[in-house]
Order: C-alpha cells, then sequence, then structure tokens
C-alpha cells in the first residue's frame, strides 16, 4: 500500500482528513523533502513556484498583492510564513494606483533600510495588477547582486460577463512599452519550464525579473514529476547562459524546418496548443516566445527558417484596435530596407477570442490551419490511447476528494502519465461547482506537452470528449449541461440515493434524448446506503468507505469489458491495501460490483413529451475560481478563506447571483452594474494618463491638465459636453475619521441602491463606502441636523441640532454653511453625543454627487481620449481652518495609471450646426476648457478642406507669464488660422487692470457684424462677475457699428439667447 511516508504526502485515508477538498501537501523546508514530494508528482508547478519564491535564502520579502490571492497564488507564502519556516517576511498590498511605489522605495538608495543592506524582493500579483505597477516602476533604480526585484505573476485574469478566469495578457501587453530597460521579462507554459524559470528568476543577478507563468491550467495540474531546482545566485551568470543551462532558448522554433507560414505567439497554453499541431501538420512553423524583455532581435531572426514566406504574429490585445506590442517587436526584426523579407501580418486576440480558443480547441486549430497557403486536416493532438476522466461534484460534497483518489490509484505506475486539473464555478450554483478532469496516457518523453485544457475541453454545446464521467451530486444533472461532455457510447456514472426509475421520472427531456443519442451507457451507485451497511454508525469511516465504494465502482467501468471482481480488487490494493478502517477489500470489491446498476430508459414513446413545469434551461460549467486548502487546513478560494467574510463572499464571489434580471453586463458599450451599482446615470471606468500642473509652482493657483485613456469604455462624447467626476474623499482623512468615531475601517457594510427601494444592495468595507460613496466632507442640508438630532444622547446637543434644522435657525445654519462652511464631519465632531451606527449614518449624509467639468477636447481629434482643464478650489474658514474642493483634490492628486468613474452630461456649449456662421469665445481662467475642443474641432474640419467661419477668441487671466492657459497652442492656432482674432486680457500684467470686455470693444465693429449680419454665435465660460461688462460691450458694438438703439440691441441679444446664440457657461 502507498503510504503517506512513502509519497510525502496524506491519503485521503489519513485520520486527519476531511474528504472535503484535495489536500495541500504541507511543505518542509529542507531541500531533500521538497524534492521527494514534488518527484512524487502530488504537489503542483505552481506551489513549487510559490515555494521558491517565498524562501528566505532567495527572498528578503515578499509582496503578496491582492489580485495574485484572488488568483489562487500567495495564500500558502503566508501560510508558510505563519508556520514559522525558513520563509521570507510578507507583506500584504492592495493592488491600487501607485501600488508599486512601495517596491521602489524599498530598493531605492537613501530612502530606504532595504537599499542599505540589500534586498532581493519578491512581488506577486496578476498581468491587471502588473499593468498598474509598471508605470511606478519607471522610477525602480538598476539591479544589482544584492538589490533587485522579481515579480511572480500567475497568468489568470477575470474576463467577460460572468468573470471567466483565462490566461490572456492583454492587461499588460498595451504598457510593455513603458516598462524600462533594465527588466527580463520571461514566459513559462509546462508545470518544469515554470519552476526552472522561477528559479532563474532568482539565479540571474544583474536585472529584474517579471516571470508570468501559465496559471490558468498547466502549473495548477498535479501528477507531473517536477524537480525543483537548487536557487543558488550567479553573480556573473547572464540570462543566455542560464536559459541555455536549464535547456531553454529565448525563441523556441517548432514545426516543418522548411515551412512558408511561421506563426508567432507569446508562451502559454495556446502556444503549447500550436507547438503540438505544427509537430503534426506539414508547412507550418510555430515560434514560441519565452524572453519578451529584452527583445533580442539576432535570436529571433536564427530561429526562423529560411523558407519563411509570412509571419503570423497572434497578439493579446485588451481591443482590437489596441495595436499589439508583439507585432511591433517582430515587424521591427524582420524589417530589411535592403532586401525582401517575411510578411509579418498582426492577428489581434482580444480576451473573448481567447476565451473562444480555450473552450473550443477545435476553434483554434481551424483558425491557425486557414493561415496556411493550402487546406490541411485538424489532427488529433491528444497522445494515442489517452483516456480522459471528468468528474463534476460540489465543493463541500462528501465525495469532492474521490478525483484526488482515483490520480492517487494512477501515479506510481511508471510507463503511465496521471495529471488532473480542478476548476471551480462558484456563480453557477450556491455553493459552487467543482469540475476535476484526469488524462491518462502513455509516458512520452519527447512528445509535445499538450495542456488539459485542449485535451479535455468543458465547452458550450459539446460535441463529448471524455471517456468517463461522473456525477457525484445528482442535483447537478437538472441544472447544469454535464453530460454532454460524454462521448458517444462511453460510460457515466452518477452517485445518488435514487432508484433507476426515480432518477429518469426527474431528468429533463434534453438530458434523456442526449444519453439516447449518444447510446450513453448510464450507471448509478447508491453508495451511502452501502457504506452505512459496513460503517457500524461511525460518520468518519462511513466517509471513507463511501469514497472507496465509488472508486472502485470507477475502476470497474474503466477497465470495461476486461472487468472482473479479481481484476478490480488486484488494482485496488497496490494503493489500499487489503483492508480499509478493518473492513476486507474483497468485501467493498463484492459491495460495489453488486450495487452498480445500469439504468434502461423506457422506450421514446413511452415517455411523456411535456417537459416539467419551470424547467430553466442547463447552465453551462464556467471556470471562474481557484481554491487553495493552506497548511492551517483553511480553504481560500479566490482569496477569501470560506466561513468567513459572508456578505463579501455574496457579492463578491457570487456578483451574478445578485444582478438583477435584465441588468447583466454584456459588453463594454453597456451599463456594468457592478461599477458603482449605487449611481443611477450611466458611468465609465477610465485611466489617468496626464497630470500635469499648467501654472508655476510658486503660483498661488494651482491650474492642471488631465488626460483619461478610454479605450475598451463605450465612452462617447460631443464637442462642449462636461464630464462628471465621481470623486473620492481623502484616504487619510477618512481614516481618521474612523479612529475618531470608533469604527473599524476594514467591517463590511450593506448599503441599499437609492431608488431600489430595498430591491438592491451592495457590501463595502466602511473604508470604501466613506472614500468612494458617502460624501463625508460635503455641506450638510438642514434635514441632516433634524434627523442627526433623533440619535443625540446629550439634551442640549439634540435641542440644538433640531433649532439648526428649524425655520427659526435659519441665520444661524446660513452662518456655519456659508461662513464656517462646515462639513458633515465637522457637525458630528462639534455634538459628540449623536453617534448613530455607520449604516445609519452614511444614509443620513447620501452619496457624493459627481462634479461636472467642461471638456477640452474633441473626440474627433483626440480619438479614445478625454482631457480636462481644473483649477484646485482651496480657502480657509474664519477659523483658520484649511478648506478644500472635495472634487479638485481628488484629481490634482490623481496618479497615472489610476482608474476614475465618470459620466456625460449634455451641455449648452455646442458649436452651430453650419460650420461657416463666425463663432466668438470669451473664457475667464480653466472657463478656456470648451473652447480648446472648439478650436482643436474646427482646425480638425480645416486640415480635411471643410470651409469654416471667423474663429474670435478671447481669453482672460491674472499674468501671461503664469496662468495663459494653453498658450502655446493658443499661439499655435493663431499662426495657422483657425483663430482670426484674439483678444488676449492679463489683467494684472500693465499699469491699468484689462479684461476680456477691453479686448471685445477694441473690435466692436467685427463682434457687431457677425452677430448682427452673419448669424454668428458669443460663447461666455467661466465666473459670473464679467457677465453685465461683457454684456455692455456688445450691446455698445451693436449701437456704434449696427445702428440701432440700446433698447433694441438689448432685444436682439435676449433673442439670441432663445436661438442659443448667446451661450452662458458660467459658475
Amino acid at each position: 500500500m502507498a503510504s503517506a511516508a512513502q509519497s510525502g504526502t496524506s491519503t485521503p485515508f489519513s485520520s486527519t482528513t476531511t474528504l472535503s477538498a484535495p489536500p495541500t501537501p504541507k511543505l518542509k523546508a529542507a531541500a531533500n523533502d521538497l524534492q521527494r514530494i514534488a518527484e512524487s508528482g502530488a504537489i503542483t508547478a505552481s506551489t513549487l513556484v510559490e515555494y521558491i519564491a517565498s524562501r528566505a535564502a532567495a527572498s528578503s520579502s515578499v509582496f503578496v498583492y491582492d489580485l495574485a490571492e484572488q488568483a489562487g497564488f500567495g495564500s500558502l507564502t503566508k501560510s508558510w510564513a505563519q508556520a514559522g519556516s525558513e520563509t521570507a517576511p510578507v507583506v500584504s498590498h492592495q493592488t491600487r494606483a501607485g501600488a508599486g511605489l512601495s517596491l521602489v522605495g524599498r530598493l531605492s538608495q537613501g530612502s530606504s533600510k532595504d537599499a542599505a543592506k540589500g534586498a532581493v524582493l519578491t512581488a506577486y500579483t496578476t498581468p491587471s495588477g502588473l499593468a498598474a505597477m509598471v508605470q511606478s516602476l519607471t522610477y525602480l533604480p538598476p539591479a544589482t547582486p544584492t538589490s533587485r526585484l522579481v515579480i511572480q505573476v500567475p497568468t489568470v485574469t477575470p474576463v467577460g460577463e460572468q468573470f471567466a478566469l483565462s490566461p490572456t495578457l492583454a492587461p499588460f501587453t498595451p504598457v510593455l512599452p513603458l516598462l524600462p530597460e533594465g527588466f527580463t521579462v520571461l514566459l513559462s507554459a509546462t508545470p518544469q519550464e515554470a519552476v526552472e524559470l522561477a528559479a532563474l528568476s532568482y539565479q540571474v543577478t544583474n536585472t529584474h525579473v517579471i516571470h508570468l507563468f501559465d496559471h490558468y491550467s498547466s502549473t495548477r495540474e498535479t501528477g507531473h514529476v517536477t524537480t525543483p531546482p537548487v536557487v543558488i545566485p550567479e553573480p556573473n551568470l547572464t540570462l543566455e547562459e542560464g536559459l541555455k543551462k536549464a535547456g531553454y532558448s529565448a525563441f523556441e522554433y517548432a514545426g516543418d524546418q522548411n515551412a512558408q507560414t511561421v506563426i508567432v505567439l507569446l508562451n502559454g497554453p495556446l502556444a503549447l496548443t500550436a507547438k503540438a499541431l505544427a509537430s503534426r501538420i506539414s508547412g507550418l512553423g510555430v515560434v514560441i516566445v519565452r524572453v519578451l524583455r529584452p527583445w533580442n532581435e539576432d535570436a529571433l531572426r536564427s530561429v526562423l527558417p529560411a523558407s519563411v514566406q509570412k509571419v503570423h504574429v497572434l497578439d493579446d490585445v485588451p481591443t482590437e484596435t489596441t495595436q499589439g506590442a508583439l507585432y511591433l517587436d517582430v515587424f521591427a526584426t524582420l524589417l530589411n530596407p535592403l532586401e525582401r523579407g517575411p510578411l509579418v501580418k498582426a492577428h489581434r486576440i482580444v480576451p473573448a477570442r481567447t476565451q473562444q480558443f480555450l473552450s473550443d480547441p477545435a476553434a483554434f486549430l481551424t483558425f491557425v490551419a486557414d493561415l496556411l497557403p493550402a487546406p490541411a486536416p485538424i489532427p488529433e493532438l491528444a497522445a494515442p490511447n489517452v483516456k480522459k476522466l471528468l468528474f463534476f461534484s460540489t465543493p463541500q460534497s462528501t465525495l469532492s476528494a474521490l478525483p484526488k483518489m482515483v490520480e492517487t490509484v494512477f501515479l506510481p505506475h511508471k510507463a503511465l502519465s496521471s495529471r488532473l486539473l480542478t476548476d471551480y464555478d462558484v456563480f453557477s450554483k450556491p455553493g459552487g461547482v467543482t469540475a476535476d478532469r484526469i488524462v491518462l496516457s502513455p509516458k512520452q518523453d519527447d512528445a509535445p506537452f499538450v495542456p488539459i485544457s485542449t485535451i479535455l475541453p468543458i465547452s458550450r454545446h459539446s460535441e463529448g470528449v471524455a471517456d468517463f464521467v461522473a456525477v457525484l451530486d445528482p442535483a447537478l444533472l437538472k441544472s447544469h449541461d454535464v453530460l454532454s461532455h460524454a462521448a458517444p457510447g462511453k460510460p457515466v456514472l452518477v452517485v445518488t440515493d435514487l432508484t433507476a426509475a426515480e432518477l429518469v421520472a426527474g431528468l429533463p427531456s434534453e438530458v434523456i434524448a442526449l444519453i439516447r443519442e449518444r447510446n450513453l451507457h448510464l450507471c448509478i451507485l447508491d453508495a451511502k446506503k452501502l457504506a452505512s451497511d459496513l460503517a457500524g454508525g461511525n460518520a468518519h469511516v462511513l466517509k471513507i468507505v463511501e469514497n472507496v465504494l465509488v472508486l472502485l465502482a470507477f475502476l470497474r467501468l474503466y477497465l470495461g469489458q476486461a472487468a472482473t471482481e479479481d481484476l478490480v480488487r488486484k488494482v485496488a490494493r497496490a494503493d489500499l491495501g487489503d483492508s480499509i478502517q478493518g473492513i476486507d477489500l474483497a468485501v467493498l470489491v463484492r459491495k460495489s460490483w453488486n450495487g452498480l446498476v445500469e439504468v434502461e430508459l423506457p422506450a421514446p414513446e413511452a415517455t411523456p413529451e411535456t417537459e416539467q413545469p419551470g424547467h430553466a434551461p442547463l447552465k453551462p460549467f464556467e471556470f471562474n475560481a481557484i481554491a487553495v486548502e493552506t497548511a492551517e487546513g483553511d480553504t481560500v478560494v479566490n482569496g477569501a478563506r470560506l466561513a468567513s467574510w459572508h456578505d463579501a463572499a455574496k457579492h463578491i464571489l457570487f456578483p451574478s447571483a445578485f444582478t438583477p434580471a435584465g441588468l447583466t453586463h454584456t459588453s463594454p458599450e453597456e451599463q456594468n452594474p457592478a461599477l458603482r451599482p449605487e449611481l443611477p446615470e450611466r458611468t465609465f471606468l477610465i485611466t489617468c494618463t496626464v497630470n500635469r500642473r499648467l501654472t508655476p509652482l510658486e503660483y498661488d493657483r494651482n491650474v492642471f491638465h488631465l488626460e483619461f485613456d478610454t479605450r475598451g469604455t463605450g465612452l462617447r462624447y460631443e464637442i462642449g459636453e462636461a464630464l462628471g467626476v465621481h470623486g473620492w474623499n481623502d484616504a487619510q482623512d477618512v481614516l481618521d475619521f474612523c479612529a475618531w468615531y470608533c469604527v473599524d475601517p476594514d467591517r463590511l457594510i450593506t448599503l441599499p441602491v437609492p431608488g431600489a427601494e430595498g430591491a438592491r444592495v451592495h457590501t463595502r468595507t466602511v473604508f470604501q463606502a466613506l472614500q468612494q460613496q458617502v460624501d463625508l466632507f460635503g455641506k450638510p442640508t438642514k434635514t441632516f441636523y433634524t434627523e442627526l438630532a433623533e440619535h443625540a444622547g446629550n439634551v442640549a446637543d439634540r435641542y440644538a441640532l433640531r433649532f439648526i434644522g428649524s425655520p427659526e435657525g435659519a441665520a444661524t445654519f446660513k452662518k456655519l454653511s456659508e461662513k464656517d462652511t462646515v462639513t458633515f464631519a465637522d457637525i458630528l465632531r462639534r455634538y459628540e453625543s449623536a453617534r448613530p451606527g455607520i449604516e445609519v449614518l452614511c444614509e443620513l449624509i447620501g452619496d457624493i454627487k459627481p462634479r461636472h467639468y467642461s471638456i477640452a477636447s474633441s473626440q474627433a481629434v483626440v480619438g479614445d481620449r478625454v482631457d480636462l482643464l481644473v483649477v484646485s478650489v482651496e480657502w480657509v474658514t474664519p477659523s483658520g481652518s484649511p478648506r478644500y474642493g472635495q472634487c479638485t483634490r481628488y484629481l490634482a492628486g490623481l496618479k497615472v495609471g489610476q482608474k476614475v468613474t465618470v459620466s456625460i452630461k449634455p451641455s449648452v456649449m455646442k458649436l452651430p450646426p453650419d460650420h461657416k456662421q463666425p463663432i466668438i469665445m470669451a473664457g475667464l481662467g480653466t472657463g478656456a476648457a470648451p473652447f480648446r475642443a472648439f478650436l482643436q474641432h474646427r482646425a480638425h474640419l480645416a486640415a480635411q478642406g471643410v470651409a469654416v467661419g471667423p474663429t474670435y477668441y478671447y481669453f482672460g487671466s491674472r499674468h501671461q507669464s503664469q496662468e495663459y492657459l494653453y498658450g502655446e497652442e493658443i499661439e499655435a492656432f493663431i499662426l495657422d488660422g483657425t483663430i482670426t482674432r484674439a483678444g488676449l486680457a492679463f489683467s494684472r500684467d500693465g499699469p491699468r487692470k484689462v479684461y476680456i470686455q477691453h479686448k471685445m470693444r477694441e473690435h466692436g465693429a467685427d463682434l457687431a457684424r457677425m452677430l448682427w449680419d452673419e448669424r454668428g454665435v458669443f460663447y461666455l465660460c467661466g465666473p459670473t462677475w464679467p457677465v453685465p461688462d461683457v454684456y455692455e460691450a456688445l450691446v455698445d458694438a451693436l449701437v456704434g457699428h449696427a445702428g440701432v438703439s440700446r433698447e433694441r440691441a438689448g432685444d436682439f441679444l435676449e433673442g439670441l439667447k432663445e436661438e442659443e446664440r448667446y451661450v452662458l457657461e458660467v459658475y
């Protein structure tokens, strides 16, 4: 019998097992223990990568970012650190804008103890987290043998409406050009390769390293004999030498040595699939990119066959309009002005396409084969005599450990490869669904590694590929499409306490039709009843015997016609021994043999044609969660430990279950209900790419320019519209308030969505609610004083609050609001006895309202971008307290890469329908924003040969040297004729104050002609104070040059307002 001592891990029959989930072996610190466990095939390569990266000998500290732990990578490191093993100190981090700066600070000379004494820092994150980190990494100092950064990146990203997990690198590739020199980017796909490149990350010492490995499938498989290398840093080891010693190269070529068609793609599951195809089809070559940075042009050219005529680059990109970085690298490498080279073509693979290729490998194989000049048949990629086993269960089922037991039976066989991959679907059923895939095949050292997801895909409307399907929870037959994965004529085992007749009576009609159509051999086993006859009332023995009985039933069906009781007992004895919990194995074999019943379906005419009432369509299995069991026995699903954070599990792990019907997010162009669900308006999540101050640092006004990337969001805007910014409160102010209010910022609260009448709620932490949603530092309304009074414990406080909220307290309310400019937080501090619960307080205060800013760009010119021009609002109260505009403070502090929630608001600032109509624009300070968009648009029209009318531009500020906003652009527009005439008024630069109305009077004749005779349009944007003076300047121009009375001129301007030709946007 194979024992725990022999394998290095516990068996499902040890006294400590719960049989609730496949156990994760508790790795020891000693290298020989680790090697023995790894060589047994009992642990995953991903676990070994985590083990290597977390050793104190390799890393000084390990930074575990939340996204990595949500992808099932990092929980074990934390577990080992708590156990006191030889694990490096662990630091937990959230993925926020600028989060990578903490790594930079730890390695920066003069600012960190780590830099002084030397440190090798390791960070765990995902491709999405890496993308958010890249901007910060530009500040990283160069790597040295004693000070460098290694980032281990499990390639798993949630995509689509169901947050299906995908190996796509689309979040990372667009920011790859921003990655500074001095970084090495490695990509691995097979289990052994992932382990060896993880070790290489620490062996090379003259570079920072990013290692991306396939955590989607290959490195999470068990059953591989993976030898963990000993990690010894080698100061003079080059990347090329390190790869060569490990048996790899920067680029791997596979396929026909005389191929005319070559595919280039990044290392990953699709690359392995393409490599396997190239080994079985002529005329095709595949180049797998293992080292993305530094890019080695000579190495790529050296692996390409001389016969190549077409190179197809498969690029992971977020949208089809995004140019892939890999294509640019390959194109630049093969571009030769002196001689004709191969044609390089880009194929932009968006995440949805990646998911299609993964769930339906035949679609990917067809896609690749279609790139060949001549049609080619699609070969079978799996090795000969491969057996594909598929088990469906639920995570808390008594039988959830059965697939691990099945794998354990085959692992000791030297000539047989046994691979197991476990995936979870936590959305489609409360408690989740588990799919375990096992692939059994003869060992072939020279055969290309093909991912389990390719050999045994779980796809919608499957044509059937599994040689055996087990359904360990019979309820899944009614809720999920599980039997469609069974190949024609193959056995299906259902573990149930129902009789054959009862089971058939409850099956949906389409399931019965599928069983008939494919001639499936449906078998049932009442394992619980059989086990209870033998367990003698012992619950622990009952679980074990139940699993053994199902295992024996599986062996009988697996052996097929060759199966006999003696043969089943012989195969099982090698792993189970002669008895289990004192019960003779022969008795168990006989019980299982006699209890296994093949179900005979009634004749079609005997089956009712009407479906059961209320039957819902069968749901597909969607891989969207990864579970890890730590050494302490905790099960961590997507980074959350079970039996804690219950509300978060409902709303974060199961978002689709809490999305009302009709609100499911289906495309980037539609509103995602998970994005600020409390907001009634259509919102978009855009990314800050530029935050640049326009005024000098010593100037008392901070006027700044912002640019946001809108790619993939569906955001569209018209000229002159406003951007509503849903700003956040200052994080430190929120934390200070939480400390004063004695509330845990990490505590979860559930708040109703406004207007939903309690039908919809959303859950978040107190910190998230107070920072992102609740207007804690806004102006209190009268109603707030009245409602807060009811929560005051002190009588004086209660009466004071009631008075301020009453009609009699209007003067006090006005003083507090307009002079003292108090906030909700100020009032709570002033009347300390009024302390409602935090949920009640959030509802009393209400939500932060979006602040609207005129858009300073034309989308026709800037594309997937939106620009803003903002001035920080700051003042001091009579008591000397500093005050800040909530949203301008938020915008001023934005970091590049930070996400911002926005909405679009229509505006009166519209260009006239006729491009030849004259326009007159007058802007003060940031009132210039919409006119920048106007000027961009008119310049764009002129460049296209469209005739445009006269454009007059008036701009006013205090000093030209300090506040001439977009001055260089304005001067350029003047030079190229976009601006016909300009009136620039800088009020403090001369001996007398000059304002825009003075400049307008200088052009009175032109203004009168354009407005009176040429149907011109006048716009004013900025503060309200110049409105009367500007109005008088126009009246005087009409009186003096149009020959009308002042009364007639005034009536004319009023009429222009009705025609939308006299437009004011003032504040």
